[in-house]
């Protein structure tokens, strides 16, 4: 994939790579405008050399987020037609974009009983998919190209950095995590990676639930994440990640999404107790989408999400189990264990069509 510098063949290009801001003596922010601009792109060069896809494909995925405007911002430069299954968390502003861009979006309006929203969409793609002679799905939960497009950004930050010994990041997929430290370990075995989730998100061992706090956390498990790439966890609460990314943009000058905060809390309670050590915090997307949410204080107010500065924690709470976790801002010492090997994680037991798999229900 070319990557150059000064001038771009088109608006993707120039959007794909973070840019690399010091957050502190040893904190650096991996700032994306869109980062799953990055593996989408990617995917589907990679199925354009395959023949994958031909000249009447239809390129159809389920999203209701960011990778979805990733593949409509390529699928218009392509001229392709891009179906995506989506549910009612897909906010108007999105939606908006996604159809100026020439998506059609499908709505799945009921969660699957196991599984929720996420296993209902995964149901709707495949019938559309049986529905037309020829689609190409990107399946950004098991495809692995996902994680395979980050090898640029760990190259990025290994020459400029040299050493990164910790890496921080919100995990929904897997991709962008598992992709970027296992090519920063090519340079430093060591290199530790803290994964940031949402509580009630099952990728990390808690039980299923309803989260206020998107674009990271799963109710399903991506193939794509591999716990034996993670070293800690943290679990925070949907007022502590959009109180940090207030003040990641009053501090920093950096406007960007929720997750990016949530992430952006951990980094810095983590660089600032090892300042020898070089860390480096992966900021997703901006924050426009965001204006009449997180940015907005009425709205945290009206939603029970407005933290006062005086109920900010200073550092988390850390259990000895997933299933210990308190809902705030909780650790816990992974240890680069496969799942389930990890004491306390809630366990699977079945596999579901789409290469996710599904836990029980609690």
């Amino acid at each position: 994939m070319p990557v150059t510098t000064g001038t771009y063949d088109s608006i993707a290009e120039a959007q794909m790579m973070p840019r690399l801001i010091r957050l502190g003596p040893n904190l650096f922010g991996a700032s994306f405008t869109l980062m799953k601009l990055l593996p989408a792109s990617y995917i589907l060069e990679r199925a354009d050399e395959r023949g994958e896809l031909g000249p009447d494909t239809v390129i159809v995925e389920t999203t209701s987020g960011t990778f979805g405007l990733g593949l409509a911002m390529r699928a218009a430069l392509l001229r392709r037609e891009l179906i995506l299954v989506s549910d009612p968390a897909i906010d108007a502003n999105l939606y908006r974009r996604l159809t100026d861009l020439g998506a059609r979006i499908e709505i799945c309006k009921e969660p699957a009983e196991v599984g929720g929203f996420q296993e209902a969409r995964l149901r709707r793609l495949a019938e559309i998919r049986a529905e037309l002679p020829d689609t190409f799905c990107p399946e950004q939960y098991s495809n692995p190209d996902n994680p395979r497009s980050y090898a640029v950004v760990a190259e990025q930050l290994s020459r400029a950095l040299t050493t990164v010994d910790c890496v921080v990041g919100p995990v929904g997929s897997g991709g962008s995590m598992c992709g970027t430290v296992r090519g920063l370990r090519e340079h430093t075995a060591d290199t530790l990676a803290i994964g940031v989730d949402s509580h009630r998100s099952v990728l990390f061992g808690q039980a299923d639930g309803v989260r206020a706090l998107r674009g990271l956390g799963n109710s399903l498990w991506p193939a794509n994440l591999d716990h034996s790439v993670f070293d800690e966890v943290h679990w925070c609460s949907a007022a502590e990640a959009f109180a940090h990314t207030r003040e990641l943009h009053a501090r920093h000058a950096l406007f960007q999404g929720p997750t990016s905060g949530a992430a952006y809390l951990v980094a810095r309670w983590w660089a600032e107790r090892h300042p020898d050590r070089t860390c480096v915090v992966m900021l997703p997307d901006e924050g426009y989408r965001y204006q009449a949410t997180v940015y907005d204080d009425a709205w945290l107010a009206d939603n029970g999400h407005l933290l006062a500065e005086a109920d900010r924690p200073a550092g988390p709470v850390t259990v000895e189990a997933p299933d210990k976790a308190e809902d705030r801002w909780t650790r816990f010492a992974w240890g680069r264990r496969a799942y389930n090997d990890v004491p306390g994680a809630v366990p699977r037991f079945s596999d579901v069509p789409g290469a996710l798999t599904e836990r029980t229900p609690s």
